[in-house]
């Protein structure tokens, strides 16, 4: 019996790695993440196949932009031993390392972006519990149901 597929939406700057950076590359670890919680869906939750939004934060329209695919189980985010790394952790080390990551494969880029107006416009559709929408949400990676994640594909 195989596993059921999950989906998720993960948020990135363009000015650090935006979809384009993602469509010339093919497949990057999603490094840097530095929240517990965002870890933790990416080391116990995630799964070879998961679709992913790819969503472009903080920038003049912020929005889902394009569509990824987990690509590696979880592993150790190099850049946490890194000293010269902005995410560097000195209370990390290779044998209790504390940051994982999963790598991310490109799928396509949507035809437009799908705004976060344009999304808190379908709030009611989409559910209290979709995290993008709920107020004090700062996660740069978190589940999004399939429910959802059909809905907001139809938006494109």
């Amino acid at each position: 019996m195989s596993k059921r597929r999950r989906y998720w939406l993960m948020k990135s700057e363009p000015d650090a790695f935006s979809i384009d950076d993602l469509q010339r590359v093919g497949t990057e670890p999603w490094n840097g993440v530095r929240n517990y919680q965002a870890r933790n869906f990416m080391r116990d939750c995630m799964s070879v196949g998961d679709g992913i939004l790819f969503y472009h934060s903080n920038c003049p329209t912020p929005g889902i932009v394009g569509i990824a695919t987990v690509a590696s189980e979880a592993y150790p985010d190099e850049t946490q031993f890194d000293r010269k790394s902005d995410y560097y952790d000195p209370k990390s080390s290779r044998e209790e390392p504390r940051w994982q990551l999963v790598d991310v494969a490109f799928e396509r880029k949507l035809g437009r972006t799908i705004s976060l107006e344009e999304i808190k416009q379908h709030a009611d559709a989409l559910g209290e519990e979709f995290a993008l929408v709920r107020r004090g949400n700062r996660l740069s990676v978190f589940p999004v149901s399939a429910a959802q994640w059909k809905y907001l594909l139809a938006l494109e």
